[in-house]
């Protein structure tokens, strides 16, 4: 299992990275919009101190340029990327073209069939967008559930995003999600507990170590 920053930040990715426990990068053109650098500029950046995948979604919306902006991602990020590629039919044919030579990632999936599809194609991990699918679907834990069961012997894993508390990312993982990628004050909830501070604070209190 890896746990993954959603942001283009750097410093978000500087805290995450410095905790020791945040394995990548996911970003999306969203949140490359946000950031004040131009795109290769931020990835460039993000590259140079993420410890594993850096994930970057193709906007191109014909084939050939989706394999043309592909290939520039891969220069600039080198061999940490993940493409991050829409599920729809496009995005599948561009997987099954990239995937010998890129790793990729479907996003953006809504189905167990639309999973199914990204196996086929030779994707890396199948993205489950968890609350967005609970507004629109009903049960984005469900789908999580039905992408699982629909993954089994496959080489394609399920990264779950868009999770809006550690309850919920807790129980994308309960029901098959491999991964999870999230913001950083999401990963800062996932780390705490009352009941966990107040423990540390009594044997801090009440207890002798090494340094005491």
């Amino acid at each position: 299992m890896a746990l993954y920053l959603d942001s283009a930040n750097l410093t978000d990715a500087q805290t995450a990275i410095a905790w020791g426990w945040v394995k990548g990068i996911t970003t999306n053109p969203t949140l490359l919009a946000q950031s004040d650098l131009p795109p290769a500029d931020t990835l460039s950046k993000l590259a140079a101190i993420c410890p594993g995948e850096l994930y970057y979604q193709l906007l191109a919306s014909e084939l050939e340029a989706m394999l043309s902006e592909a290939r520039q991602a891969r220069e600039l990020v080198g061999p940490k990327l993940v493409l991050k590629i829409p599920a729809t039919p496009l995005g599948f044919t561009a997987v099954a073209r990239l995937s010998p030579e890129i790793d990729c990632s479907v996003t953006a999936i809504y189905s167990a069939a639309q999973a199914m599809v990204a196996a086929a194609a030779g994707a890396k991990y199948a993205i489950a967008y968890v609350n967005r699918a609970t507004r629109l679907l009903g049960d984005g834990i469900a789908l999580v559930a039905e992408m699982n069961a629909a993954l089994q012997g496959t080489n394609t894993t399920i990264l779950a995003a868009s999770l809006k508390s550690p309850a919920e990312a807790a129980a994308a993982c309960q029901a098959g999600a491999h991964h999870l990628t999230l913001p950083l004050a999401m990963l800062t909830a996932l780390a705490q507990h009352d009941l966990a501070d107040q423990t540390a604070q009594e044997f801090a209190a009440q207890g002798r170590g090494l340094l005491s």
